[in-house]
């Protein structure tokens, strides 16, 4: 049976999110728009249920959520959309960090593009970017600040609580990308004090092509689509109902299994596992305590982490972002991190989900040795 050990590349559709969905695509398919007729009115209160639950997830009011595509659609919304509101007479400046998602670093990079600045903080060896570094980075012209919550390939998570009060004290907008944490530990925006937030659904048990954007009450930004007026006139375009559905019920089930530490003990027990057989030939990456509890990103001595993954086709993992995993090259976030050359082509990504057991993990073990012992030395990239 093929172990699936790649849940921060997308998790499957939980059967409740599926079952409570198929509804909106037989008998209740209206347009959300249509206030005139009962179909209208189901899909309007379908979609503001949703919406209280993505809130009460995000410990946020619902007039603050902001339905999208998906997690990247929620990012550009946020960047590009302060950009263009903030910054009407003149180029501002910005910020971010140099490990971030591509979502955000394309979306700093078009900022460039138009004449804007982009300050991209470095981050020490663990993926750690240090609040200090931030505020002595920060100009009268900083508009805006992202950074994301958990990293997407190693999985250390961010001091956003200590950025944000940097950010407030400057008077400056804060965005976080929460795509990989959201469901995973608490994202509580007034307690992490984010003025914007990110959340994918195919990362918390959704359907792929539906996320959020949290938006602080009372702050204001440029849609970037232009149309009918939907979703308070953020986001253009009729409502994906049946999606946003979708991602309401995982929202309730992620707060139900937020305490769940099962994906924990299956990513402790397969780092166990692993490290006592390889010993100094296995590099754990990122941050030992302050991580997402279902990330293992392991980086193996003088191995091609493709290559090894394709020695074990029974494992579902990633070399690193799962949207770059056909690159054989030194993945961005290590680069940053500064990993040895010698392991940096070996990282390998586990990530552990809601439906992982410790059978499957114990399974798993001798799968990714073998494929270890039968990969050969890497002598030249």
């Amino acid at each position: 049976d093929v172990i699936y050990l790649d849940h921060h590349s997308s998790t499957p559709t939980d059967d409740r999110v599926v079952e409570v969905m198929l509804p909106y695509f037989r008998e209740k398919f209206g347009n959300a728009s249509s206030g005139t007729h009962a179909y209208g009115w189901q899909a309007q209160e379908a979609i503001d249920h949703a919406r209280e639950s993505v809130a009460d997830l995000l410990s946020a009011h619902p007039s603050e959520i902001t339905f999208t595509s998906g997690a990247t659609e929620s990012i550009a919304l946020a960047i590009l959309g302060v950009a263009e509101h903030y910054c009407v007479d003149r180029p501002g400046h910005f910020i971010t960090q140099s490990t971030e998602h591509s979502a955000v670093l394309e979306s700093f990079q078009e900022l460039e593009h138009r004449g804007h600045e982009v300050t991209y903080l470095e981050v020490d060896h663990l993926g750690l970017v240090s609040p200090a570094t931030l505020k002595n980075a920060i100009r009268e012209d900083t508009v805006l600040v992202s950074i994301m919550h958990a990293n997407n390939e190693v999985g250390t998570i961010q001091p956003i609580r200590e950025i944000a009060a940097v950010t407030r004290g400057k008077g400056i907008l804060l965005h976080s990308d929460a795509a990989q944490s959201c469901g995973k530990i608490p994202t509580d925006c007034t307690e992490l004090g984010v003025d914007f937030l990110s959340v994918a659904g195919h990362k918390l048990y959704a359907p792929q092509g539906i996320g959020a954007l949290f938006i602080r009450k009372g702050i204001e930004i440029e849609p970037l689509m232009h149309g009918a007026g939907h979703e308070s006139g953020r986001r253009a375009g009729t409502e994906a109902v049946t999606a946003i559905v979708g991602l309401g019920t995982a929202a309730q089930l992620a707060a139900e299994h937020l305490s769940d530490n099962t994906p924990r003990q299956c990513r402790d027990l397969l780092w166990s596992e692993i490290q006592s057989k390889l010993g100094a030939d296995a590099m754990l990456l990122g941050h030992p305590d302050q991580r997402l509890p279902n990330t293992l990103a392991i980086a193996f001595r003088n191995r091609i982490g493709a290559d090894m993954l394709d020695a074990c086709p029974n494992i579902c993992a990633s070399t690193g972002a799962a949207c770059h995993a056909a690159d054989r090259k030194r993945s961005g976030v290590l680069a940053a991190m500064d990993v040895p050359e010698e392991f940096a082509f070996g990282a390998i990504r586990f990530s552990t989900g809601r439906m992982t057991t410790l059978d499957e993990t114990r399974q798993a073990a001798p799968m990714i040795l073998e494929a270890f012992a039968r990969s050969g030395d890497l002598k030249t990239v």
